[in-house]
């Protein structure tokens, strides 16, 4: 029989700009300490930790550990892409589940470098080849930096299939940037309207603006993990568990489709979220909060749909509705997500659990949803992988 798993304990620091952050090793060590201290537990009761982070050398997750404690423990070092604090998160809870463990500690940092993302070897093969030539067969935006091409390429797919105007991608903006406004660990809190994310700086001519895209961000997040034995045995914080949780990787249809949708993982997203559904025993209509992937407006708007919040077409809709934000069916992404919160990669999977544990706890504040009970986490990857995770208060 498998262990239950519970959220006992989250910590997440204020997302900063690249150059107004401290080391990498730093931020991780004080989010490790901020989890801890929610869960309050002494760093020794930890029996393993799995540490997220991309941009780094390896066994930096020791660095980052090594001031909190040096126990001797398992640490696990994460690289997944976009997606490394949720496969953080992941392993950590089959830990639990597996019987091997009954007290992990998932962790994610990163410190990156201002502009957009790029490749740091250069003298090998990128693990990108395959996307860059899908990319480069089905887009034309000669000058476009690649990331911008994947999703304003996803973004435009949608536009070309359901008459997705460019102003539903400034909406989600100006929402995710209402509700950063009330998160003070948000990198940017300033309200903007859909007419000022429409009349930002062009990036690509008729699908993007720049404030449709994601910052690059530094940062650090972790969440305590613990069987529902060793909560009761230590009086632990119930309140949350992970009722359900898949982690996909791509498949024939990611190239096979020709579609840059599936391209960023469309159906990564959807499998992910049809597997959590069913294991769960639930479905979309019985959330009360999301957090998911918007690293682009482009990718929220699609994922509305590959997660089943909304039919396949009708995201525009959903947004016009007001349905993805206070009053509405389902408030997505109340932290301000990626694109208000800032995006350090190993970090963001863990700030996501750090966000929807407090809203199912209650304890939100100023973000909090009313009444939430179930909430659903989606963290995309490139390259690929895709998490899925469904928090419910217990």
């Amino acid at each position: 029989m498998t262990s239950r798993t519970y959220v006992a304990g989250v910590g997440m620091i204020p997302f900063v700009k690249p150059g107004a952050n401290a080391p990498y090793h730093v931020m991780g060590a004080e989010a490790a300490k901020l989890a801890l201290a929610d869960a309050g537990l002494d760093y020794g009761r930890v029996q393993q930790a799995y540490v997220g982070y991309v941009y780094g050398d390896s066994t930096c997750g020791q660095r980052a550990l090594y001031p909190v404690g040096m126990t001797g423990i398992p640490i696990v070092n994460v690289n997944n892409n976009c997606s490394t604090g949720s496969t953080a998160l992941f392993l950590a809870r089959q830990a639990i589940e597996s019987g091997a463990a009954d007290c992990v500690m998932a962790l994610g940092f990163e410190q990156m470098k201002p502009g957009a993302l790029g490749a740091v070897f250069t003298d090998r093969p990128s693990a990108f080849d395959d996307f860059d030539a899908a990319a480069d067969k089905l887009v034309d935006a000669p000058g476009v930096p690649l990331a911008l091409r994947y999703f304003g390429g996803a973004g435009l797919s949608h536009m070309k299939k359901y008459g997705t105007p460019l102003t539903a991608f400034a909406k989600v903006r100006a929402k995710a940037s209402r509700h950063a406004k009330n998160n003070p660990l948000a990198l940017f809190r300033k309200e903007v309207s859909a007419d000022d994310v429409m009349n930002d700086q062009v990036i690509w001519p008729g699908v993007m603006t720049r404030l449709m895209a994601c910052p690059p961000t530094c940062g650090g997040a972790a969440a305590i993990l613990v069987s529902e034995k060793f909560a009761d045995q230590h009086g632990l914080n119930k309140q949350v568990r992970i009722a359900a949780q898949a982690m996909t990787t791509d498949t024939p249809s990611t190239f096979g489709a020709s579609d840059m949708m599936q391209v960023v993982g469309y159906d990564m997203a959807r499998d992910a979220a049809k597997k959590v559904y069913e294991a769960a025993g639930i479905g979309p209509d019985d959330l009360d909060v999301v957090e998911l992937h918007d690293c682009f407006a482009h990718n929220e708007l699609i994922t509305y749909e590959g997660l089943g919040l909304c039919a396949e077409g009708e995201a525009t809709k959903f947004i016009d509705d007001g349905d993805n934000s206070y009053g509405g069916r389902i408030v997505t992404n109340p932290s301000g997500g990626l694109l208000s919160k800032g995006h350090p990669l190993g970090a963001t999977g863990l700030a996501q659990c750090y966000e929807l544990t407090r809203q199912l706890r209650g304890t939100a504040a100023a973000t909090q949803v009313e009444g939430a009970r179930i909430g659903l986490q989606h963290n995309l990857g490139l390259g690929g992988a895709c998490v899925v995770t469904l928090y419910e208060r217990a």
